[in-house]
């Protein structure tokens, strides 16, 4: 058997050897594969508005593609998916706002007692709204995750403006198993070294990178809607606290009230003017009156804890966390709705973000009708060996010159043209829906601002005083 023959037989043999069934043992996925999982580059904060085009994927249709310098036994066949010029870079998911922290609900038990004292601001040293935010800002481990989205974005939009690199060939072609002779001629064998380099002459690298910071400007707009959210919080948590602590001084003015009360009911008791039931129900009183400062005081705890959570405070630094300022609203009347509603749709972070996200999405309209036209290669082959031997004749050395250009008959990228138009239809009816959303939330929150203050000027007005005069 000849050594062709051999190679051949064998070649064969490892062949069905590779494709027979084996059987296999493996585990199942545990996890929902569409999940995101934690530490992988994929960002898991959500969608960034005006991303839907996807424009930085590989162009559908491109096949395979001969590239040479001239036909004939010299050409390289090398498939485009191993010389494409595309440099592509992920698509940055944006960054989700934190969820709204829920208002504590205090607990009461018994009856509460105006404290004879005004409320006070509290310590000297106690840690005030301001300088709570400026922690906030550098210490909240949600915003510093979240905060690494733009630096990572700024690498994307490195990537997206790479160039590509030249492609390094080299072969050897029409090598006999053995040699050439008369009876079986040949050849003649060849080797080949070329270098193809790709022309990006429809600008796909530009329209890339404008489309990548893009955004990056959306993703600073999405942080700082997410810093929006947070001071919010802030400003809940902050407020749970000097509640919890106001709290604190009603039910100790309760306790003493009702030790006042207890008081005298047993010195009635003892004249025979007063029943063994009234003292019994003063008793039962002033027990939950204790048991309702005793939860308060716990309630203070636990507002100090979700505190110092924003804070990245340590628990035991949490637990004897002291702020100062006052319950009561001393601001000054808001503005009107109106000025409220457009100071809102010209400086929330949210509507910013929407607004460069629909500049996103036109940007990956350029990027797509980039795409219509694959690059132009440019081959240069500057060595080519003959080997004449086998023919008794001299060796040849040559050299080649050509061009790859691909002709755009039946793939324009027609669809992902179609789909970035579209995207930027839905984007700009995805921020109309987001400002009304906006006026909104303002027309509303002005309301319950609003509400709240009448409320409470009529219970300083009237309840109160005529509740005091009751108890006097």
């Amino acid at each position: 058997m000849t050594f062709a023959r051999r190679v051949t037989v064998l070649g064969f043999v490892l062949l069905a050897w590779g494709l027979a069934p084996r059987p296999s043992s493996g585990q199942a996925p545990t996890i929902d594969p569409r999940m995101h999982e934690p530490g992988s580059m994929a960002s898991s904060l959500g969608p960034t508005p005006g991303a839907g085009a996807s424009p930085f994927g590989n162009v559908p249709g491109a096949g395979a593609m001969i590239l040479s310098g001239r036909p004939g036994p010299s050409t390289p066949h090398l498939p485009s998916s191993l010389l494409t010029s595309q440099t592509t870079a992920p698509i940055t998911q944006g960054i989700t706002a934190p969820a709204r922290l829920a208002v504590m609900q205090v607990p009461l038990y018994g009856v509460l007692e105006l404290p004879d004292a005004a409320e006070t601001e509290g310590p000297a040293d106690g840690l005030t709204l301001d300088a709570a935010i400026d922690r906030l800002v550098q210490e909240n481990l949600d915003l510093r995750a979240k905060a690494i989205n733009i630096p990572s974005a700024n690498a994307d939009t490195l990537t997206a403006s790479l160039r590509a690199n030249p492609i390094f060939y080299a072969d050897g072609q029409l090598v006999p198993y053995g040699r050439y002779t008369k009876d079986r001629p040949g050849g003649q064998t060849q080797y080949d070294v070329n270098i193809s380099y790709p022309l990006d002459v429809s600008h796909k690298r530009q329209a890339r990178t404008e489309a990548a910071e893009q955004t990056e400007r959306i993703l600073e707009a999405q942080y700082q809607d997410a810093v929006r959210i947070q001071v919010d919080n802030l400003y809940t948590a902050f407020v749970d606290v000097l509640a919890a602590r106001e709290t604190i001084r009603y039910a100790e003015a309760s306790v003493k009230g009702i030790d006042r009360v207890l008081a005298a009911t047993e010195m009635l008791f003892k004249k025979s003017n007063a029943t063994r039931v009234d003292v019994s129900r003063m008793q039962a009183l002033r027990e939950e009156a204790a048991l309702g400062l005793l939860q308060n005081r716990e309630t203070l705890q636990r507002t100090r804890r979700v505190l110092g959570n924003l804070l990245n405070l340590p628990p035991e630094q949490a637990d004897s966390l002291d702020v100062r300022g006052v319950i009561a609203d001393v601001a000054p009347e808001p503005p009107a709705v109106d000025v409220l509603i457009r100071i809102a749709l010209e400086n929330r972070p949210d509507l910013i973000a929407h607004r460069l996200g629909l500049a996103r999405a036109q940007s990956d309209v350029q990027v797509a009708r980039a795409y219509r036209f694959g690059d132009i290669y440019l081959l240069f082959q500057p060595y080519t060996f003959q080997n004449n031997q086998p023919t008794g004749t001299k060796s040849s050395t040559s050299y080649a010159i050509g061009a790859s250009i691909p002709v755009p008959i039946s793939n324009r990228n027609q669809g992902g043209i179609q789909r970035a138009h579209l995207n930027v239809d839905q984007t700009r009816m995805e921020l109309n829906v987001r400002e009304r959303e906006v006026a909104s939330e303002v027309t509303h929150a002005l309301r319950e601002y609003t509400l709240s203050r009448a409320v409470v000027r009529q219970l300083e007005r009237n309840a109160i005083p005529s509740a005091r005069q009751m108890r006097d």
